[in-house]
């Protein structure tokens, strides 16, 4: 891409059917040749753009519109809803021209306006968005139990479709306001309860306000008790004061892609997810029965956004699943050299935790982790009348 300067006037527009723009953004409509924007902000502002103008329409492949910016030799005036920088095509445009230079006459965006005319105190807003996205924005705000969350929408992840998540994971403690269309003519404010926000359909235009009403604890370490556990094989799950150990063990703080290997019930993924919702995490168990198992206890305990495989892990392309930084190993069907290389070989960097009971399986991660040039760290701990586990850690330095 060439290392061209080109300037860009970004006006953020409401949704009023007369324009609202100062007078200097004004000016620099009135000089201008070349606009561009969505097909809305075209209908919005035509009526008002100079005769003889060009109009280059923000859809489909950026690299393409980036193409015709580039031919272009005078500034370009760019409509955007609101605000350019929140979730906007400024956002973009720094990413994709970092050389250009840009002017902006922002307006509220539309989370602001909906705080506005709710009279909502919105000094502890975590504003996210599900427009185009998945659900992982979302999902984090819910597990670190934020108040106020504002969510920009789109046609699939609809108010109603939110609210539908939410009592789906246990977050009945929330109202949901709907704003629809604001500042056109066909505004529209409600607030609901989330089961009567799933009975409605609203404008395609529209963003919410999730408000808590009740505190929802999380407790630091999930009782035994509460997970689904496998039928007659209620022994199979990593009791709390071993799985708070192993999440110590790891170090998830900064960490991306989390992988549970051997997943069982998801105690392990689900406390993870809780303490450190910003993660991904993919949970790979190949016991069919444990898909619903895994599924049960998320919503019960209201984690939502952890990824479940059920497969055999070495049947799998895991060219297609994102690749992790850190990696904990439940379960490995006796092949456990083999599921070390075949993560290393993904990520070379990769940190592996596992929790051994039998001596073979400490020895073969000790040795093979070491021959690939990693440093291992060993506890060991004894839970009343159980079996000692090694937890066992591999860094590379």
């Amino acid at each position: 891409m060439s290392n061209k300067l080109i300037d860009f006037y970004l006006i953020g527009i409401s949704n009023h059917p007369i324009p609202r723009w100062s007078d200097e953004a004004l000016s620099f409509i009135e000089k201008s040749t070349v606009f561009s924007g969505g097909k809305r902000h075209y209908e919005l502002v035509k009526s008002y753009l100079p005769k003889g103008h060009r109009w280059i329409e923000i859809s489909g492949k950026m690299d393409a519109l980036i193409q015709q910016y580039q031919t272009v030799e005078v500034p370009i005036v760019i409509f955007a809803s609101g605000d350019p920088f929140f979730y906007g095509f400024g956002n973009t445009l720094q990413r994709l021209l970092p050389n250009a230079k840009l002017q902006a006459y922002p307006y509220f965006n539309s989370i602001q306006l909906l705080c506005h005319k709710t009279q909502t105190n919105y000094n502890h807003l975590t504003s996210i968005s599900v427009h185009g996205r998945d659900w992982s924005a979302l999902d984090e705000a819910l597990i670190n139990r934020n108040e106020l969350i504002g969510v920009l929408t789109d046609h699939k992840k609809t108010p109603a479709v939110i609210a539908k998540r939410l009592l789906q994971y246990g977050f009945d403690n929330y109202t949901i306001t709907i704003g629809e269309a604001l500042d056109g003519d066909a505004e529209r404010i409600e607030q609901l309860d989330l089961a009567t926000c799933i009975q409605k359909t609203h404008h395609n235009l529209n963003c919410v306000l999730l408000k808590q009403t009740t505190p929802k604890e999380k407790s630091f370490g999930i009782p035994d008790t509460a997970f689904i556990p496998l039928e007659n094989r209620a022994n199979m799950i990593t009791k709390m004061p071993i799985r708070l150990s192993t999440i110590s063990a790891l170090e998830l703080q900064h960490k991306s892609v989390f992988w549970d290997v051997g997943a069982c019930t998801g105690s392990v993924a689900i406390e993870a997810k809780q303490q450190f919702p910003h993660l991904k995490i993919i949970a790979f168990e190949k016991r069919t029965e444990c898909r619903t198992i895994i599924q049960q206890n998320t919503e019960r305990l209201a984690t939502p956004g952890i990824e479940i495989v059920i497969d055999d892990f070495f049947h799998l392309n895991l060219d297609q699943v994102e690749i992790p930084d850190v990696v904990f190993i439940g379960g490995h069907g006796g092949r456990l050299k083999e599921l070390i290389h075949t993560v290393h070989q993904l990520n070379p960097e990769v940190r592996f935790v596992t929790n051994a009971v039998r001596e073979t399986s400490s020895a073969v991660f000790i040795e093979e982790l070491t021959a690939l040039g990693y440093t291992i760290n060993t506890h060991i701990i004894q839970l009343n009348e159980h079996n000692k586990i090694s937890i066992h850690t591999a860094d590379k330095q």
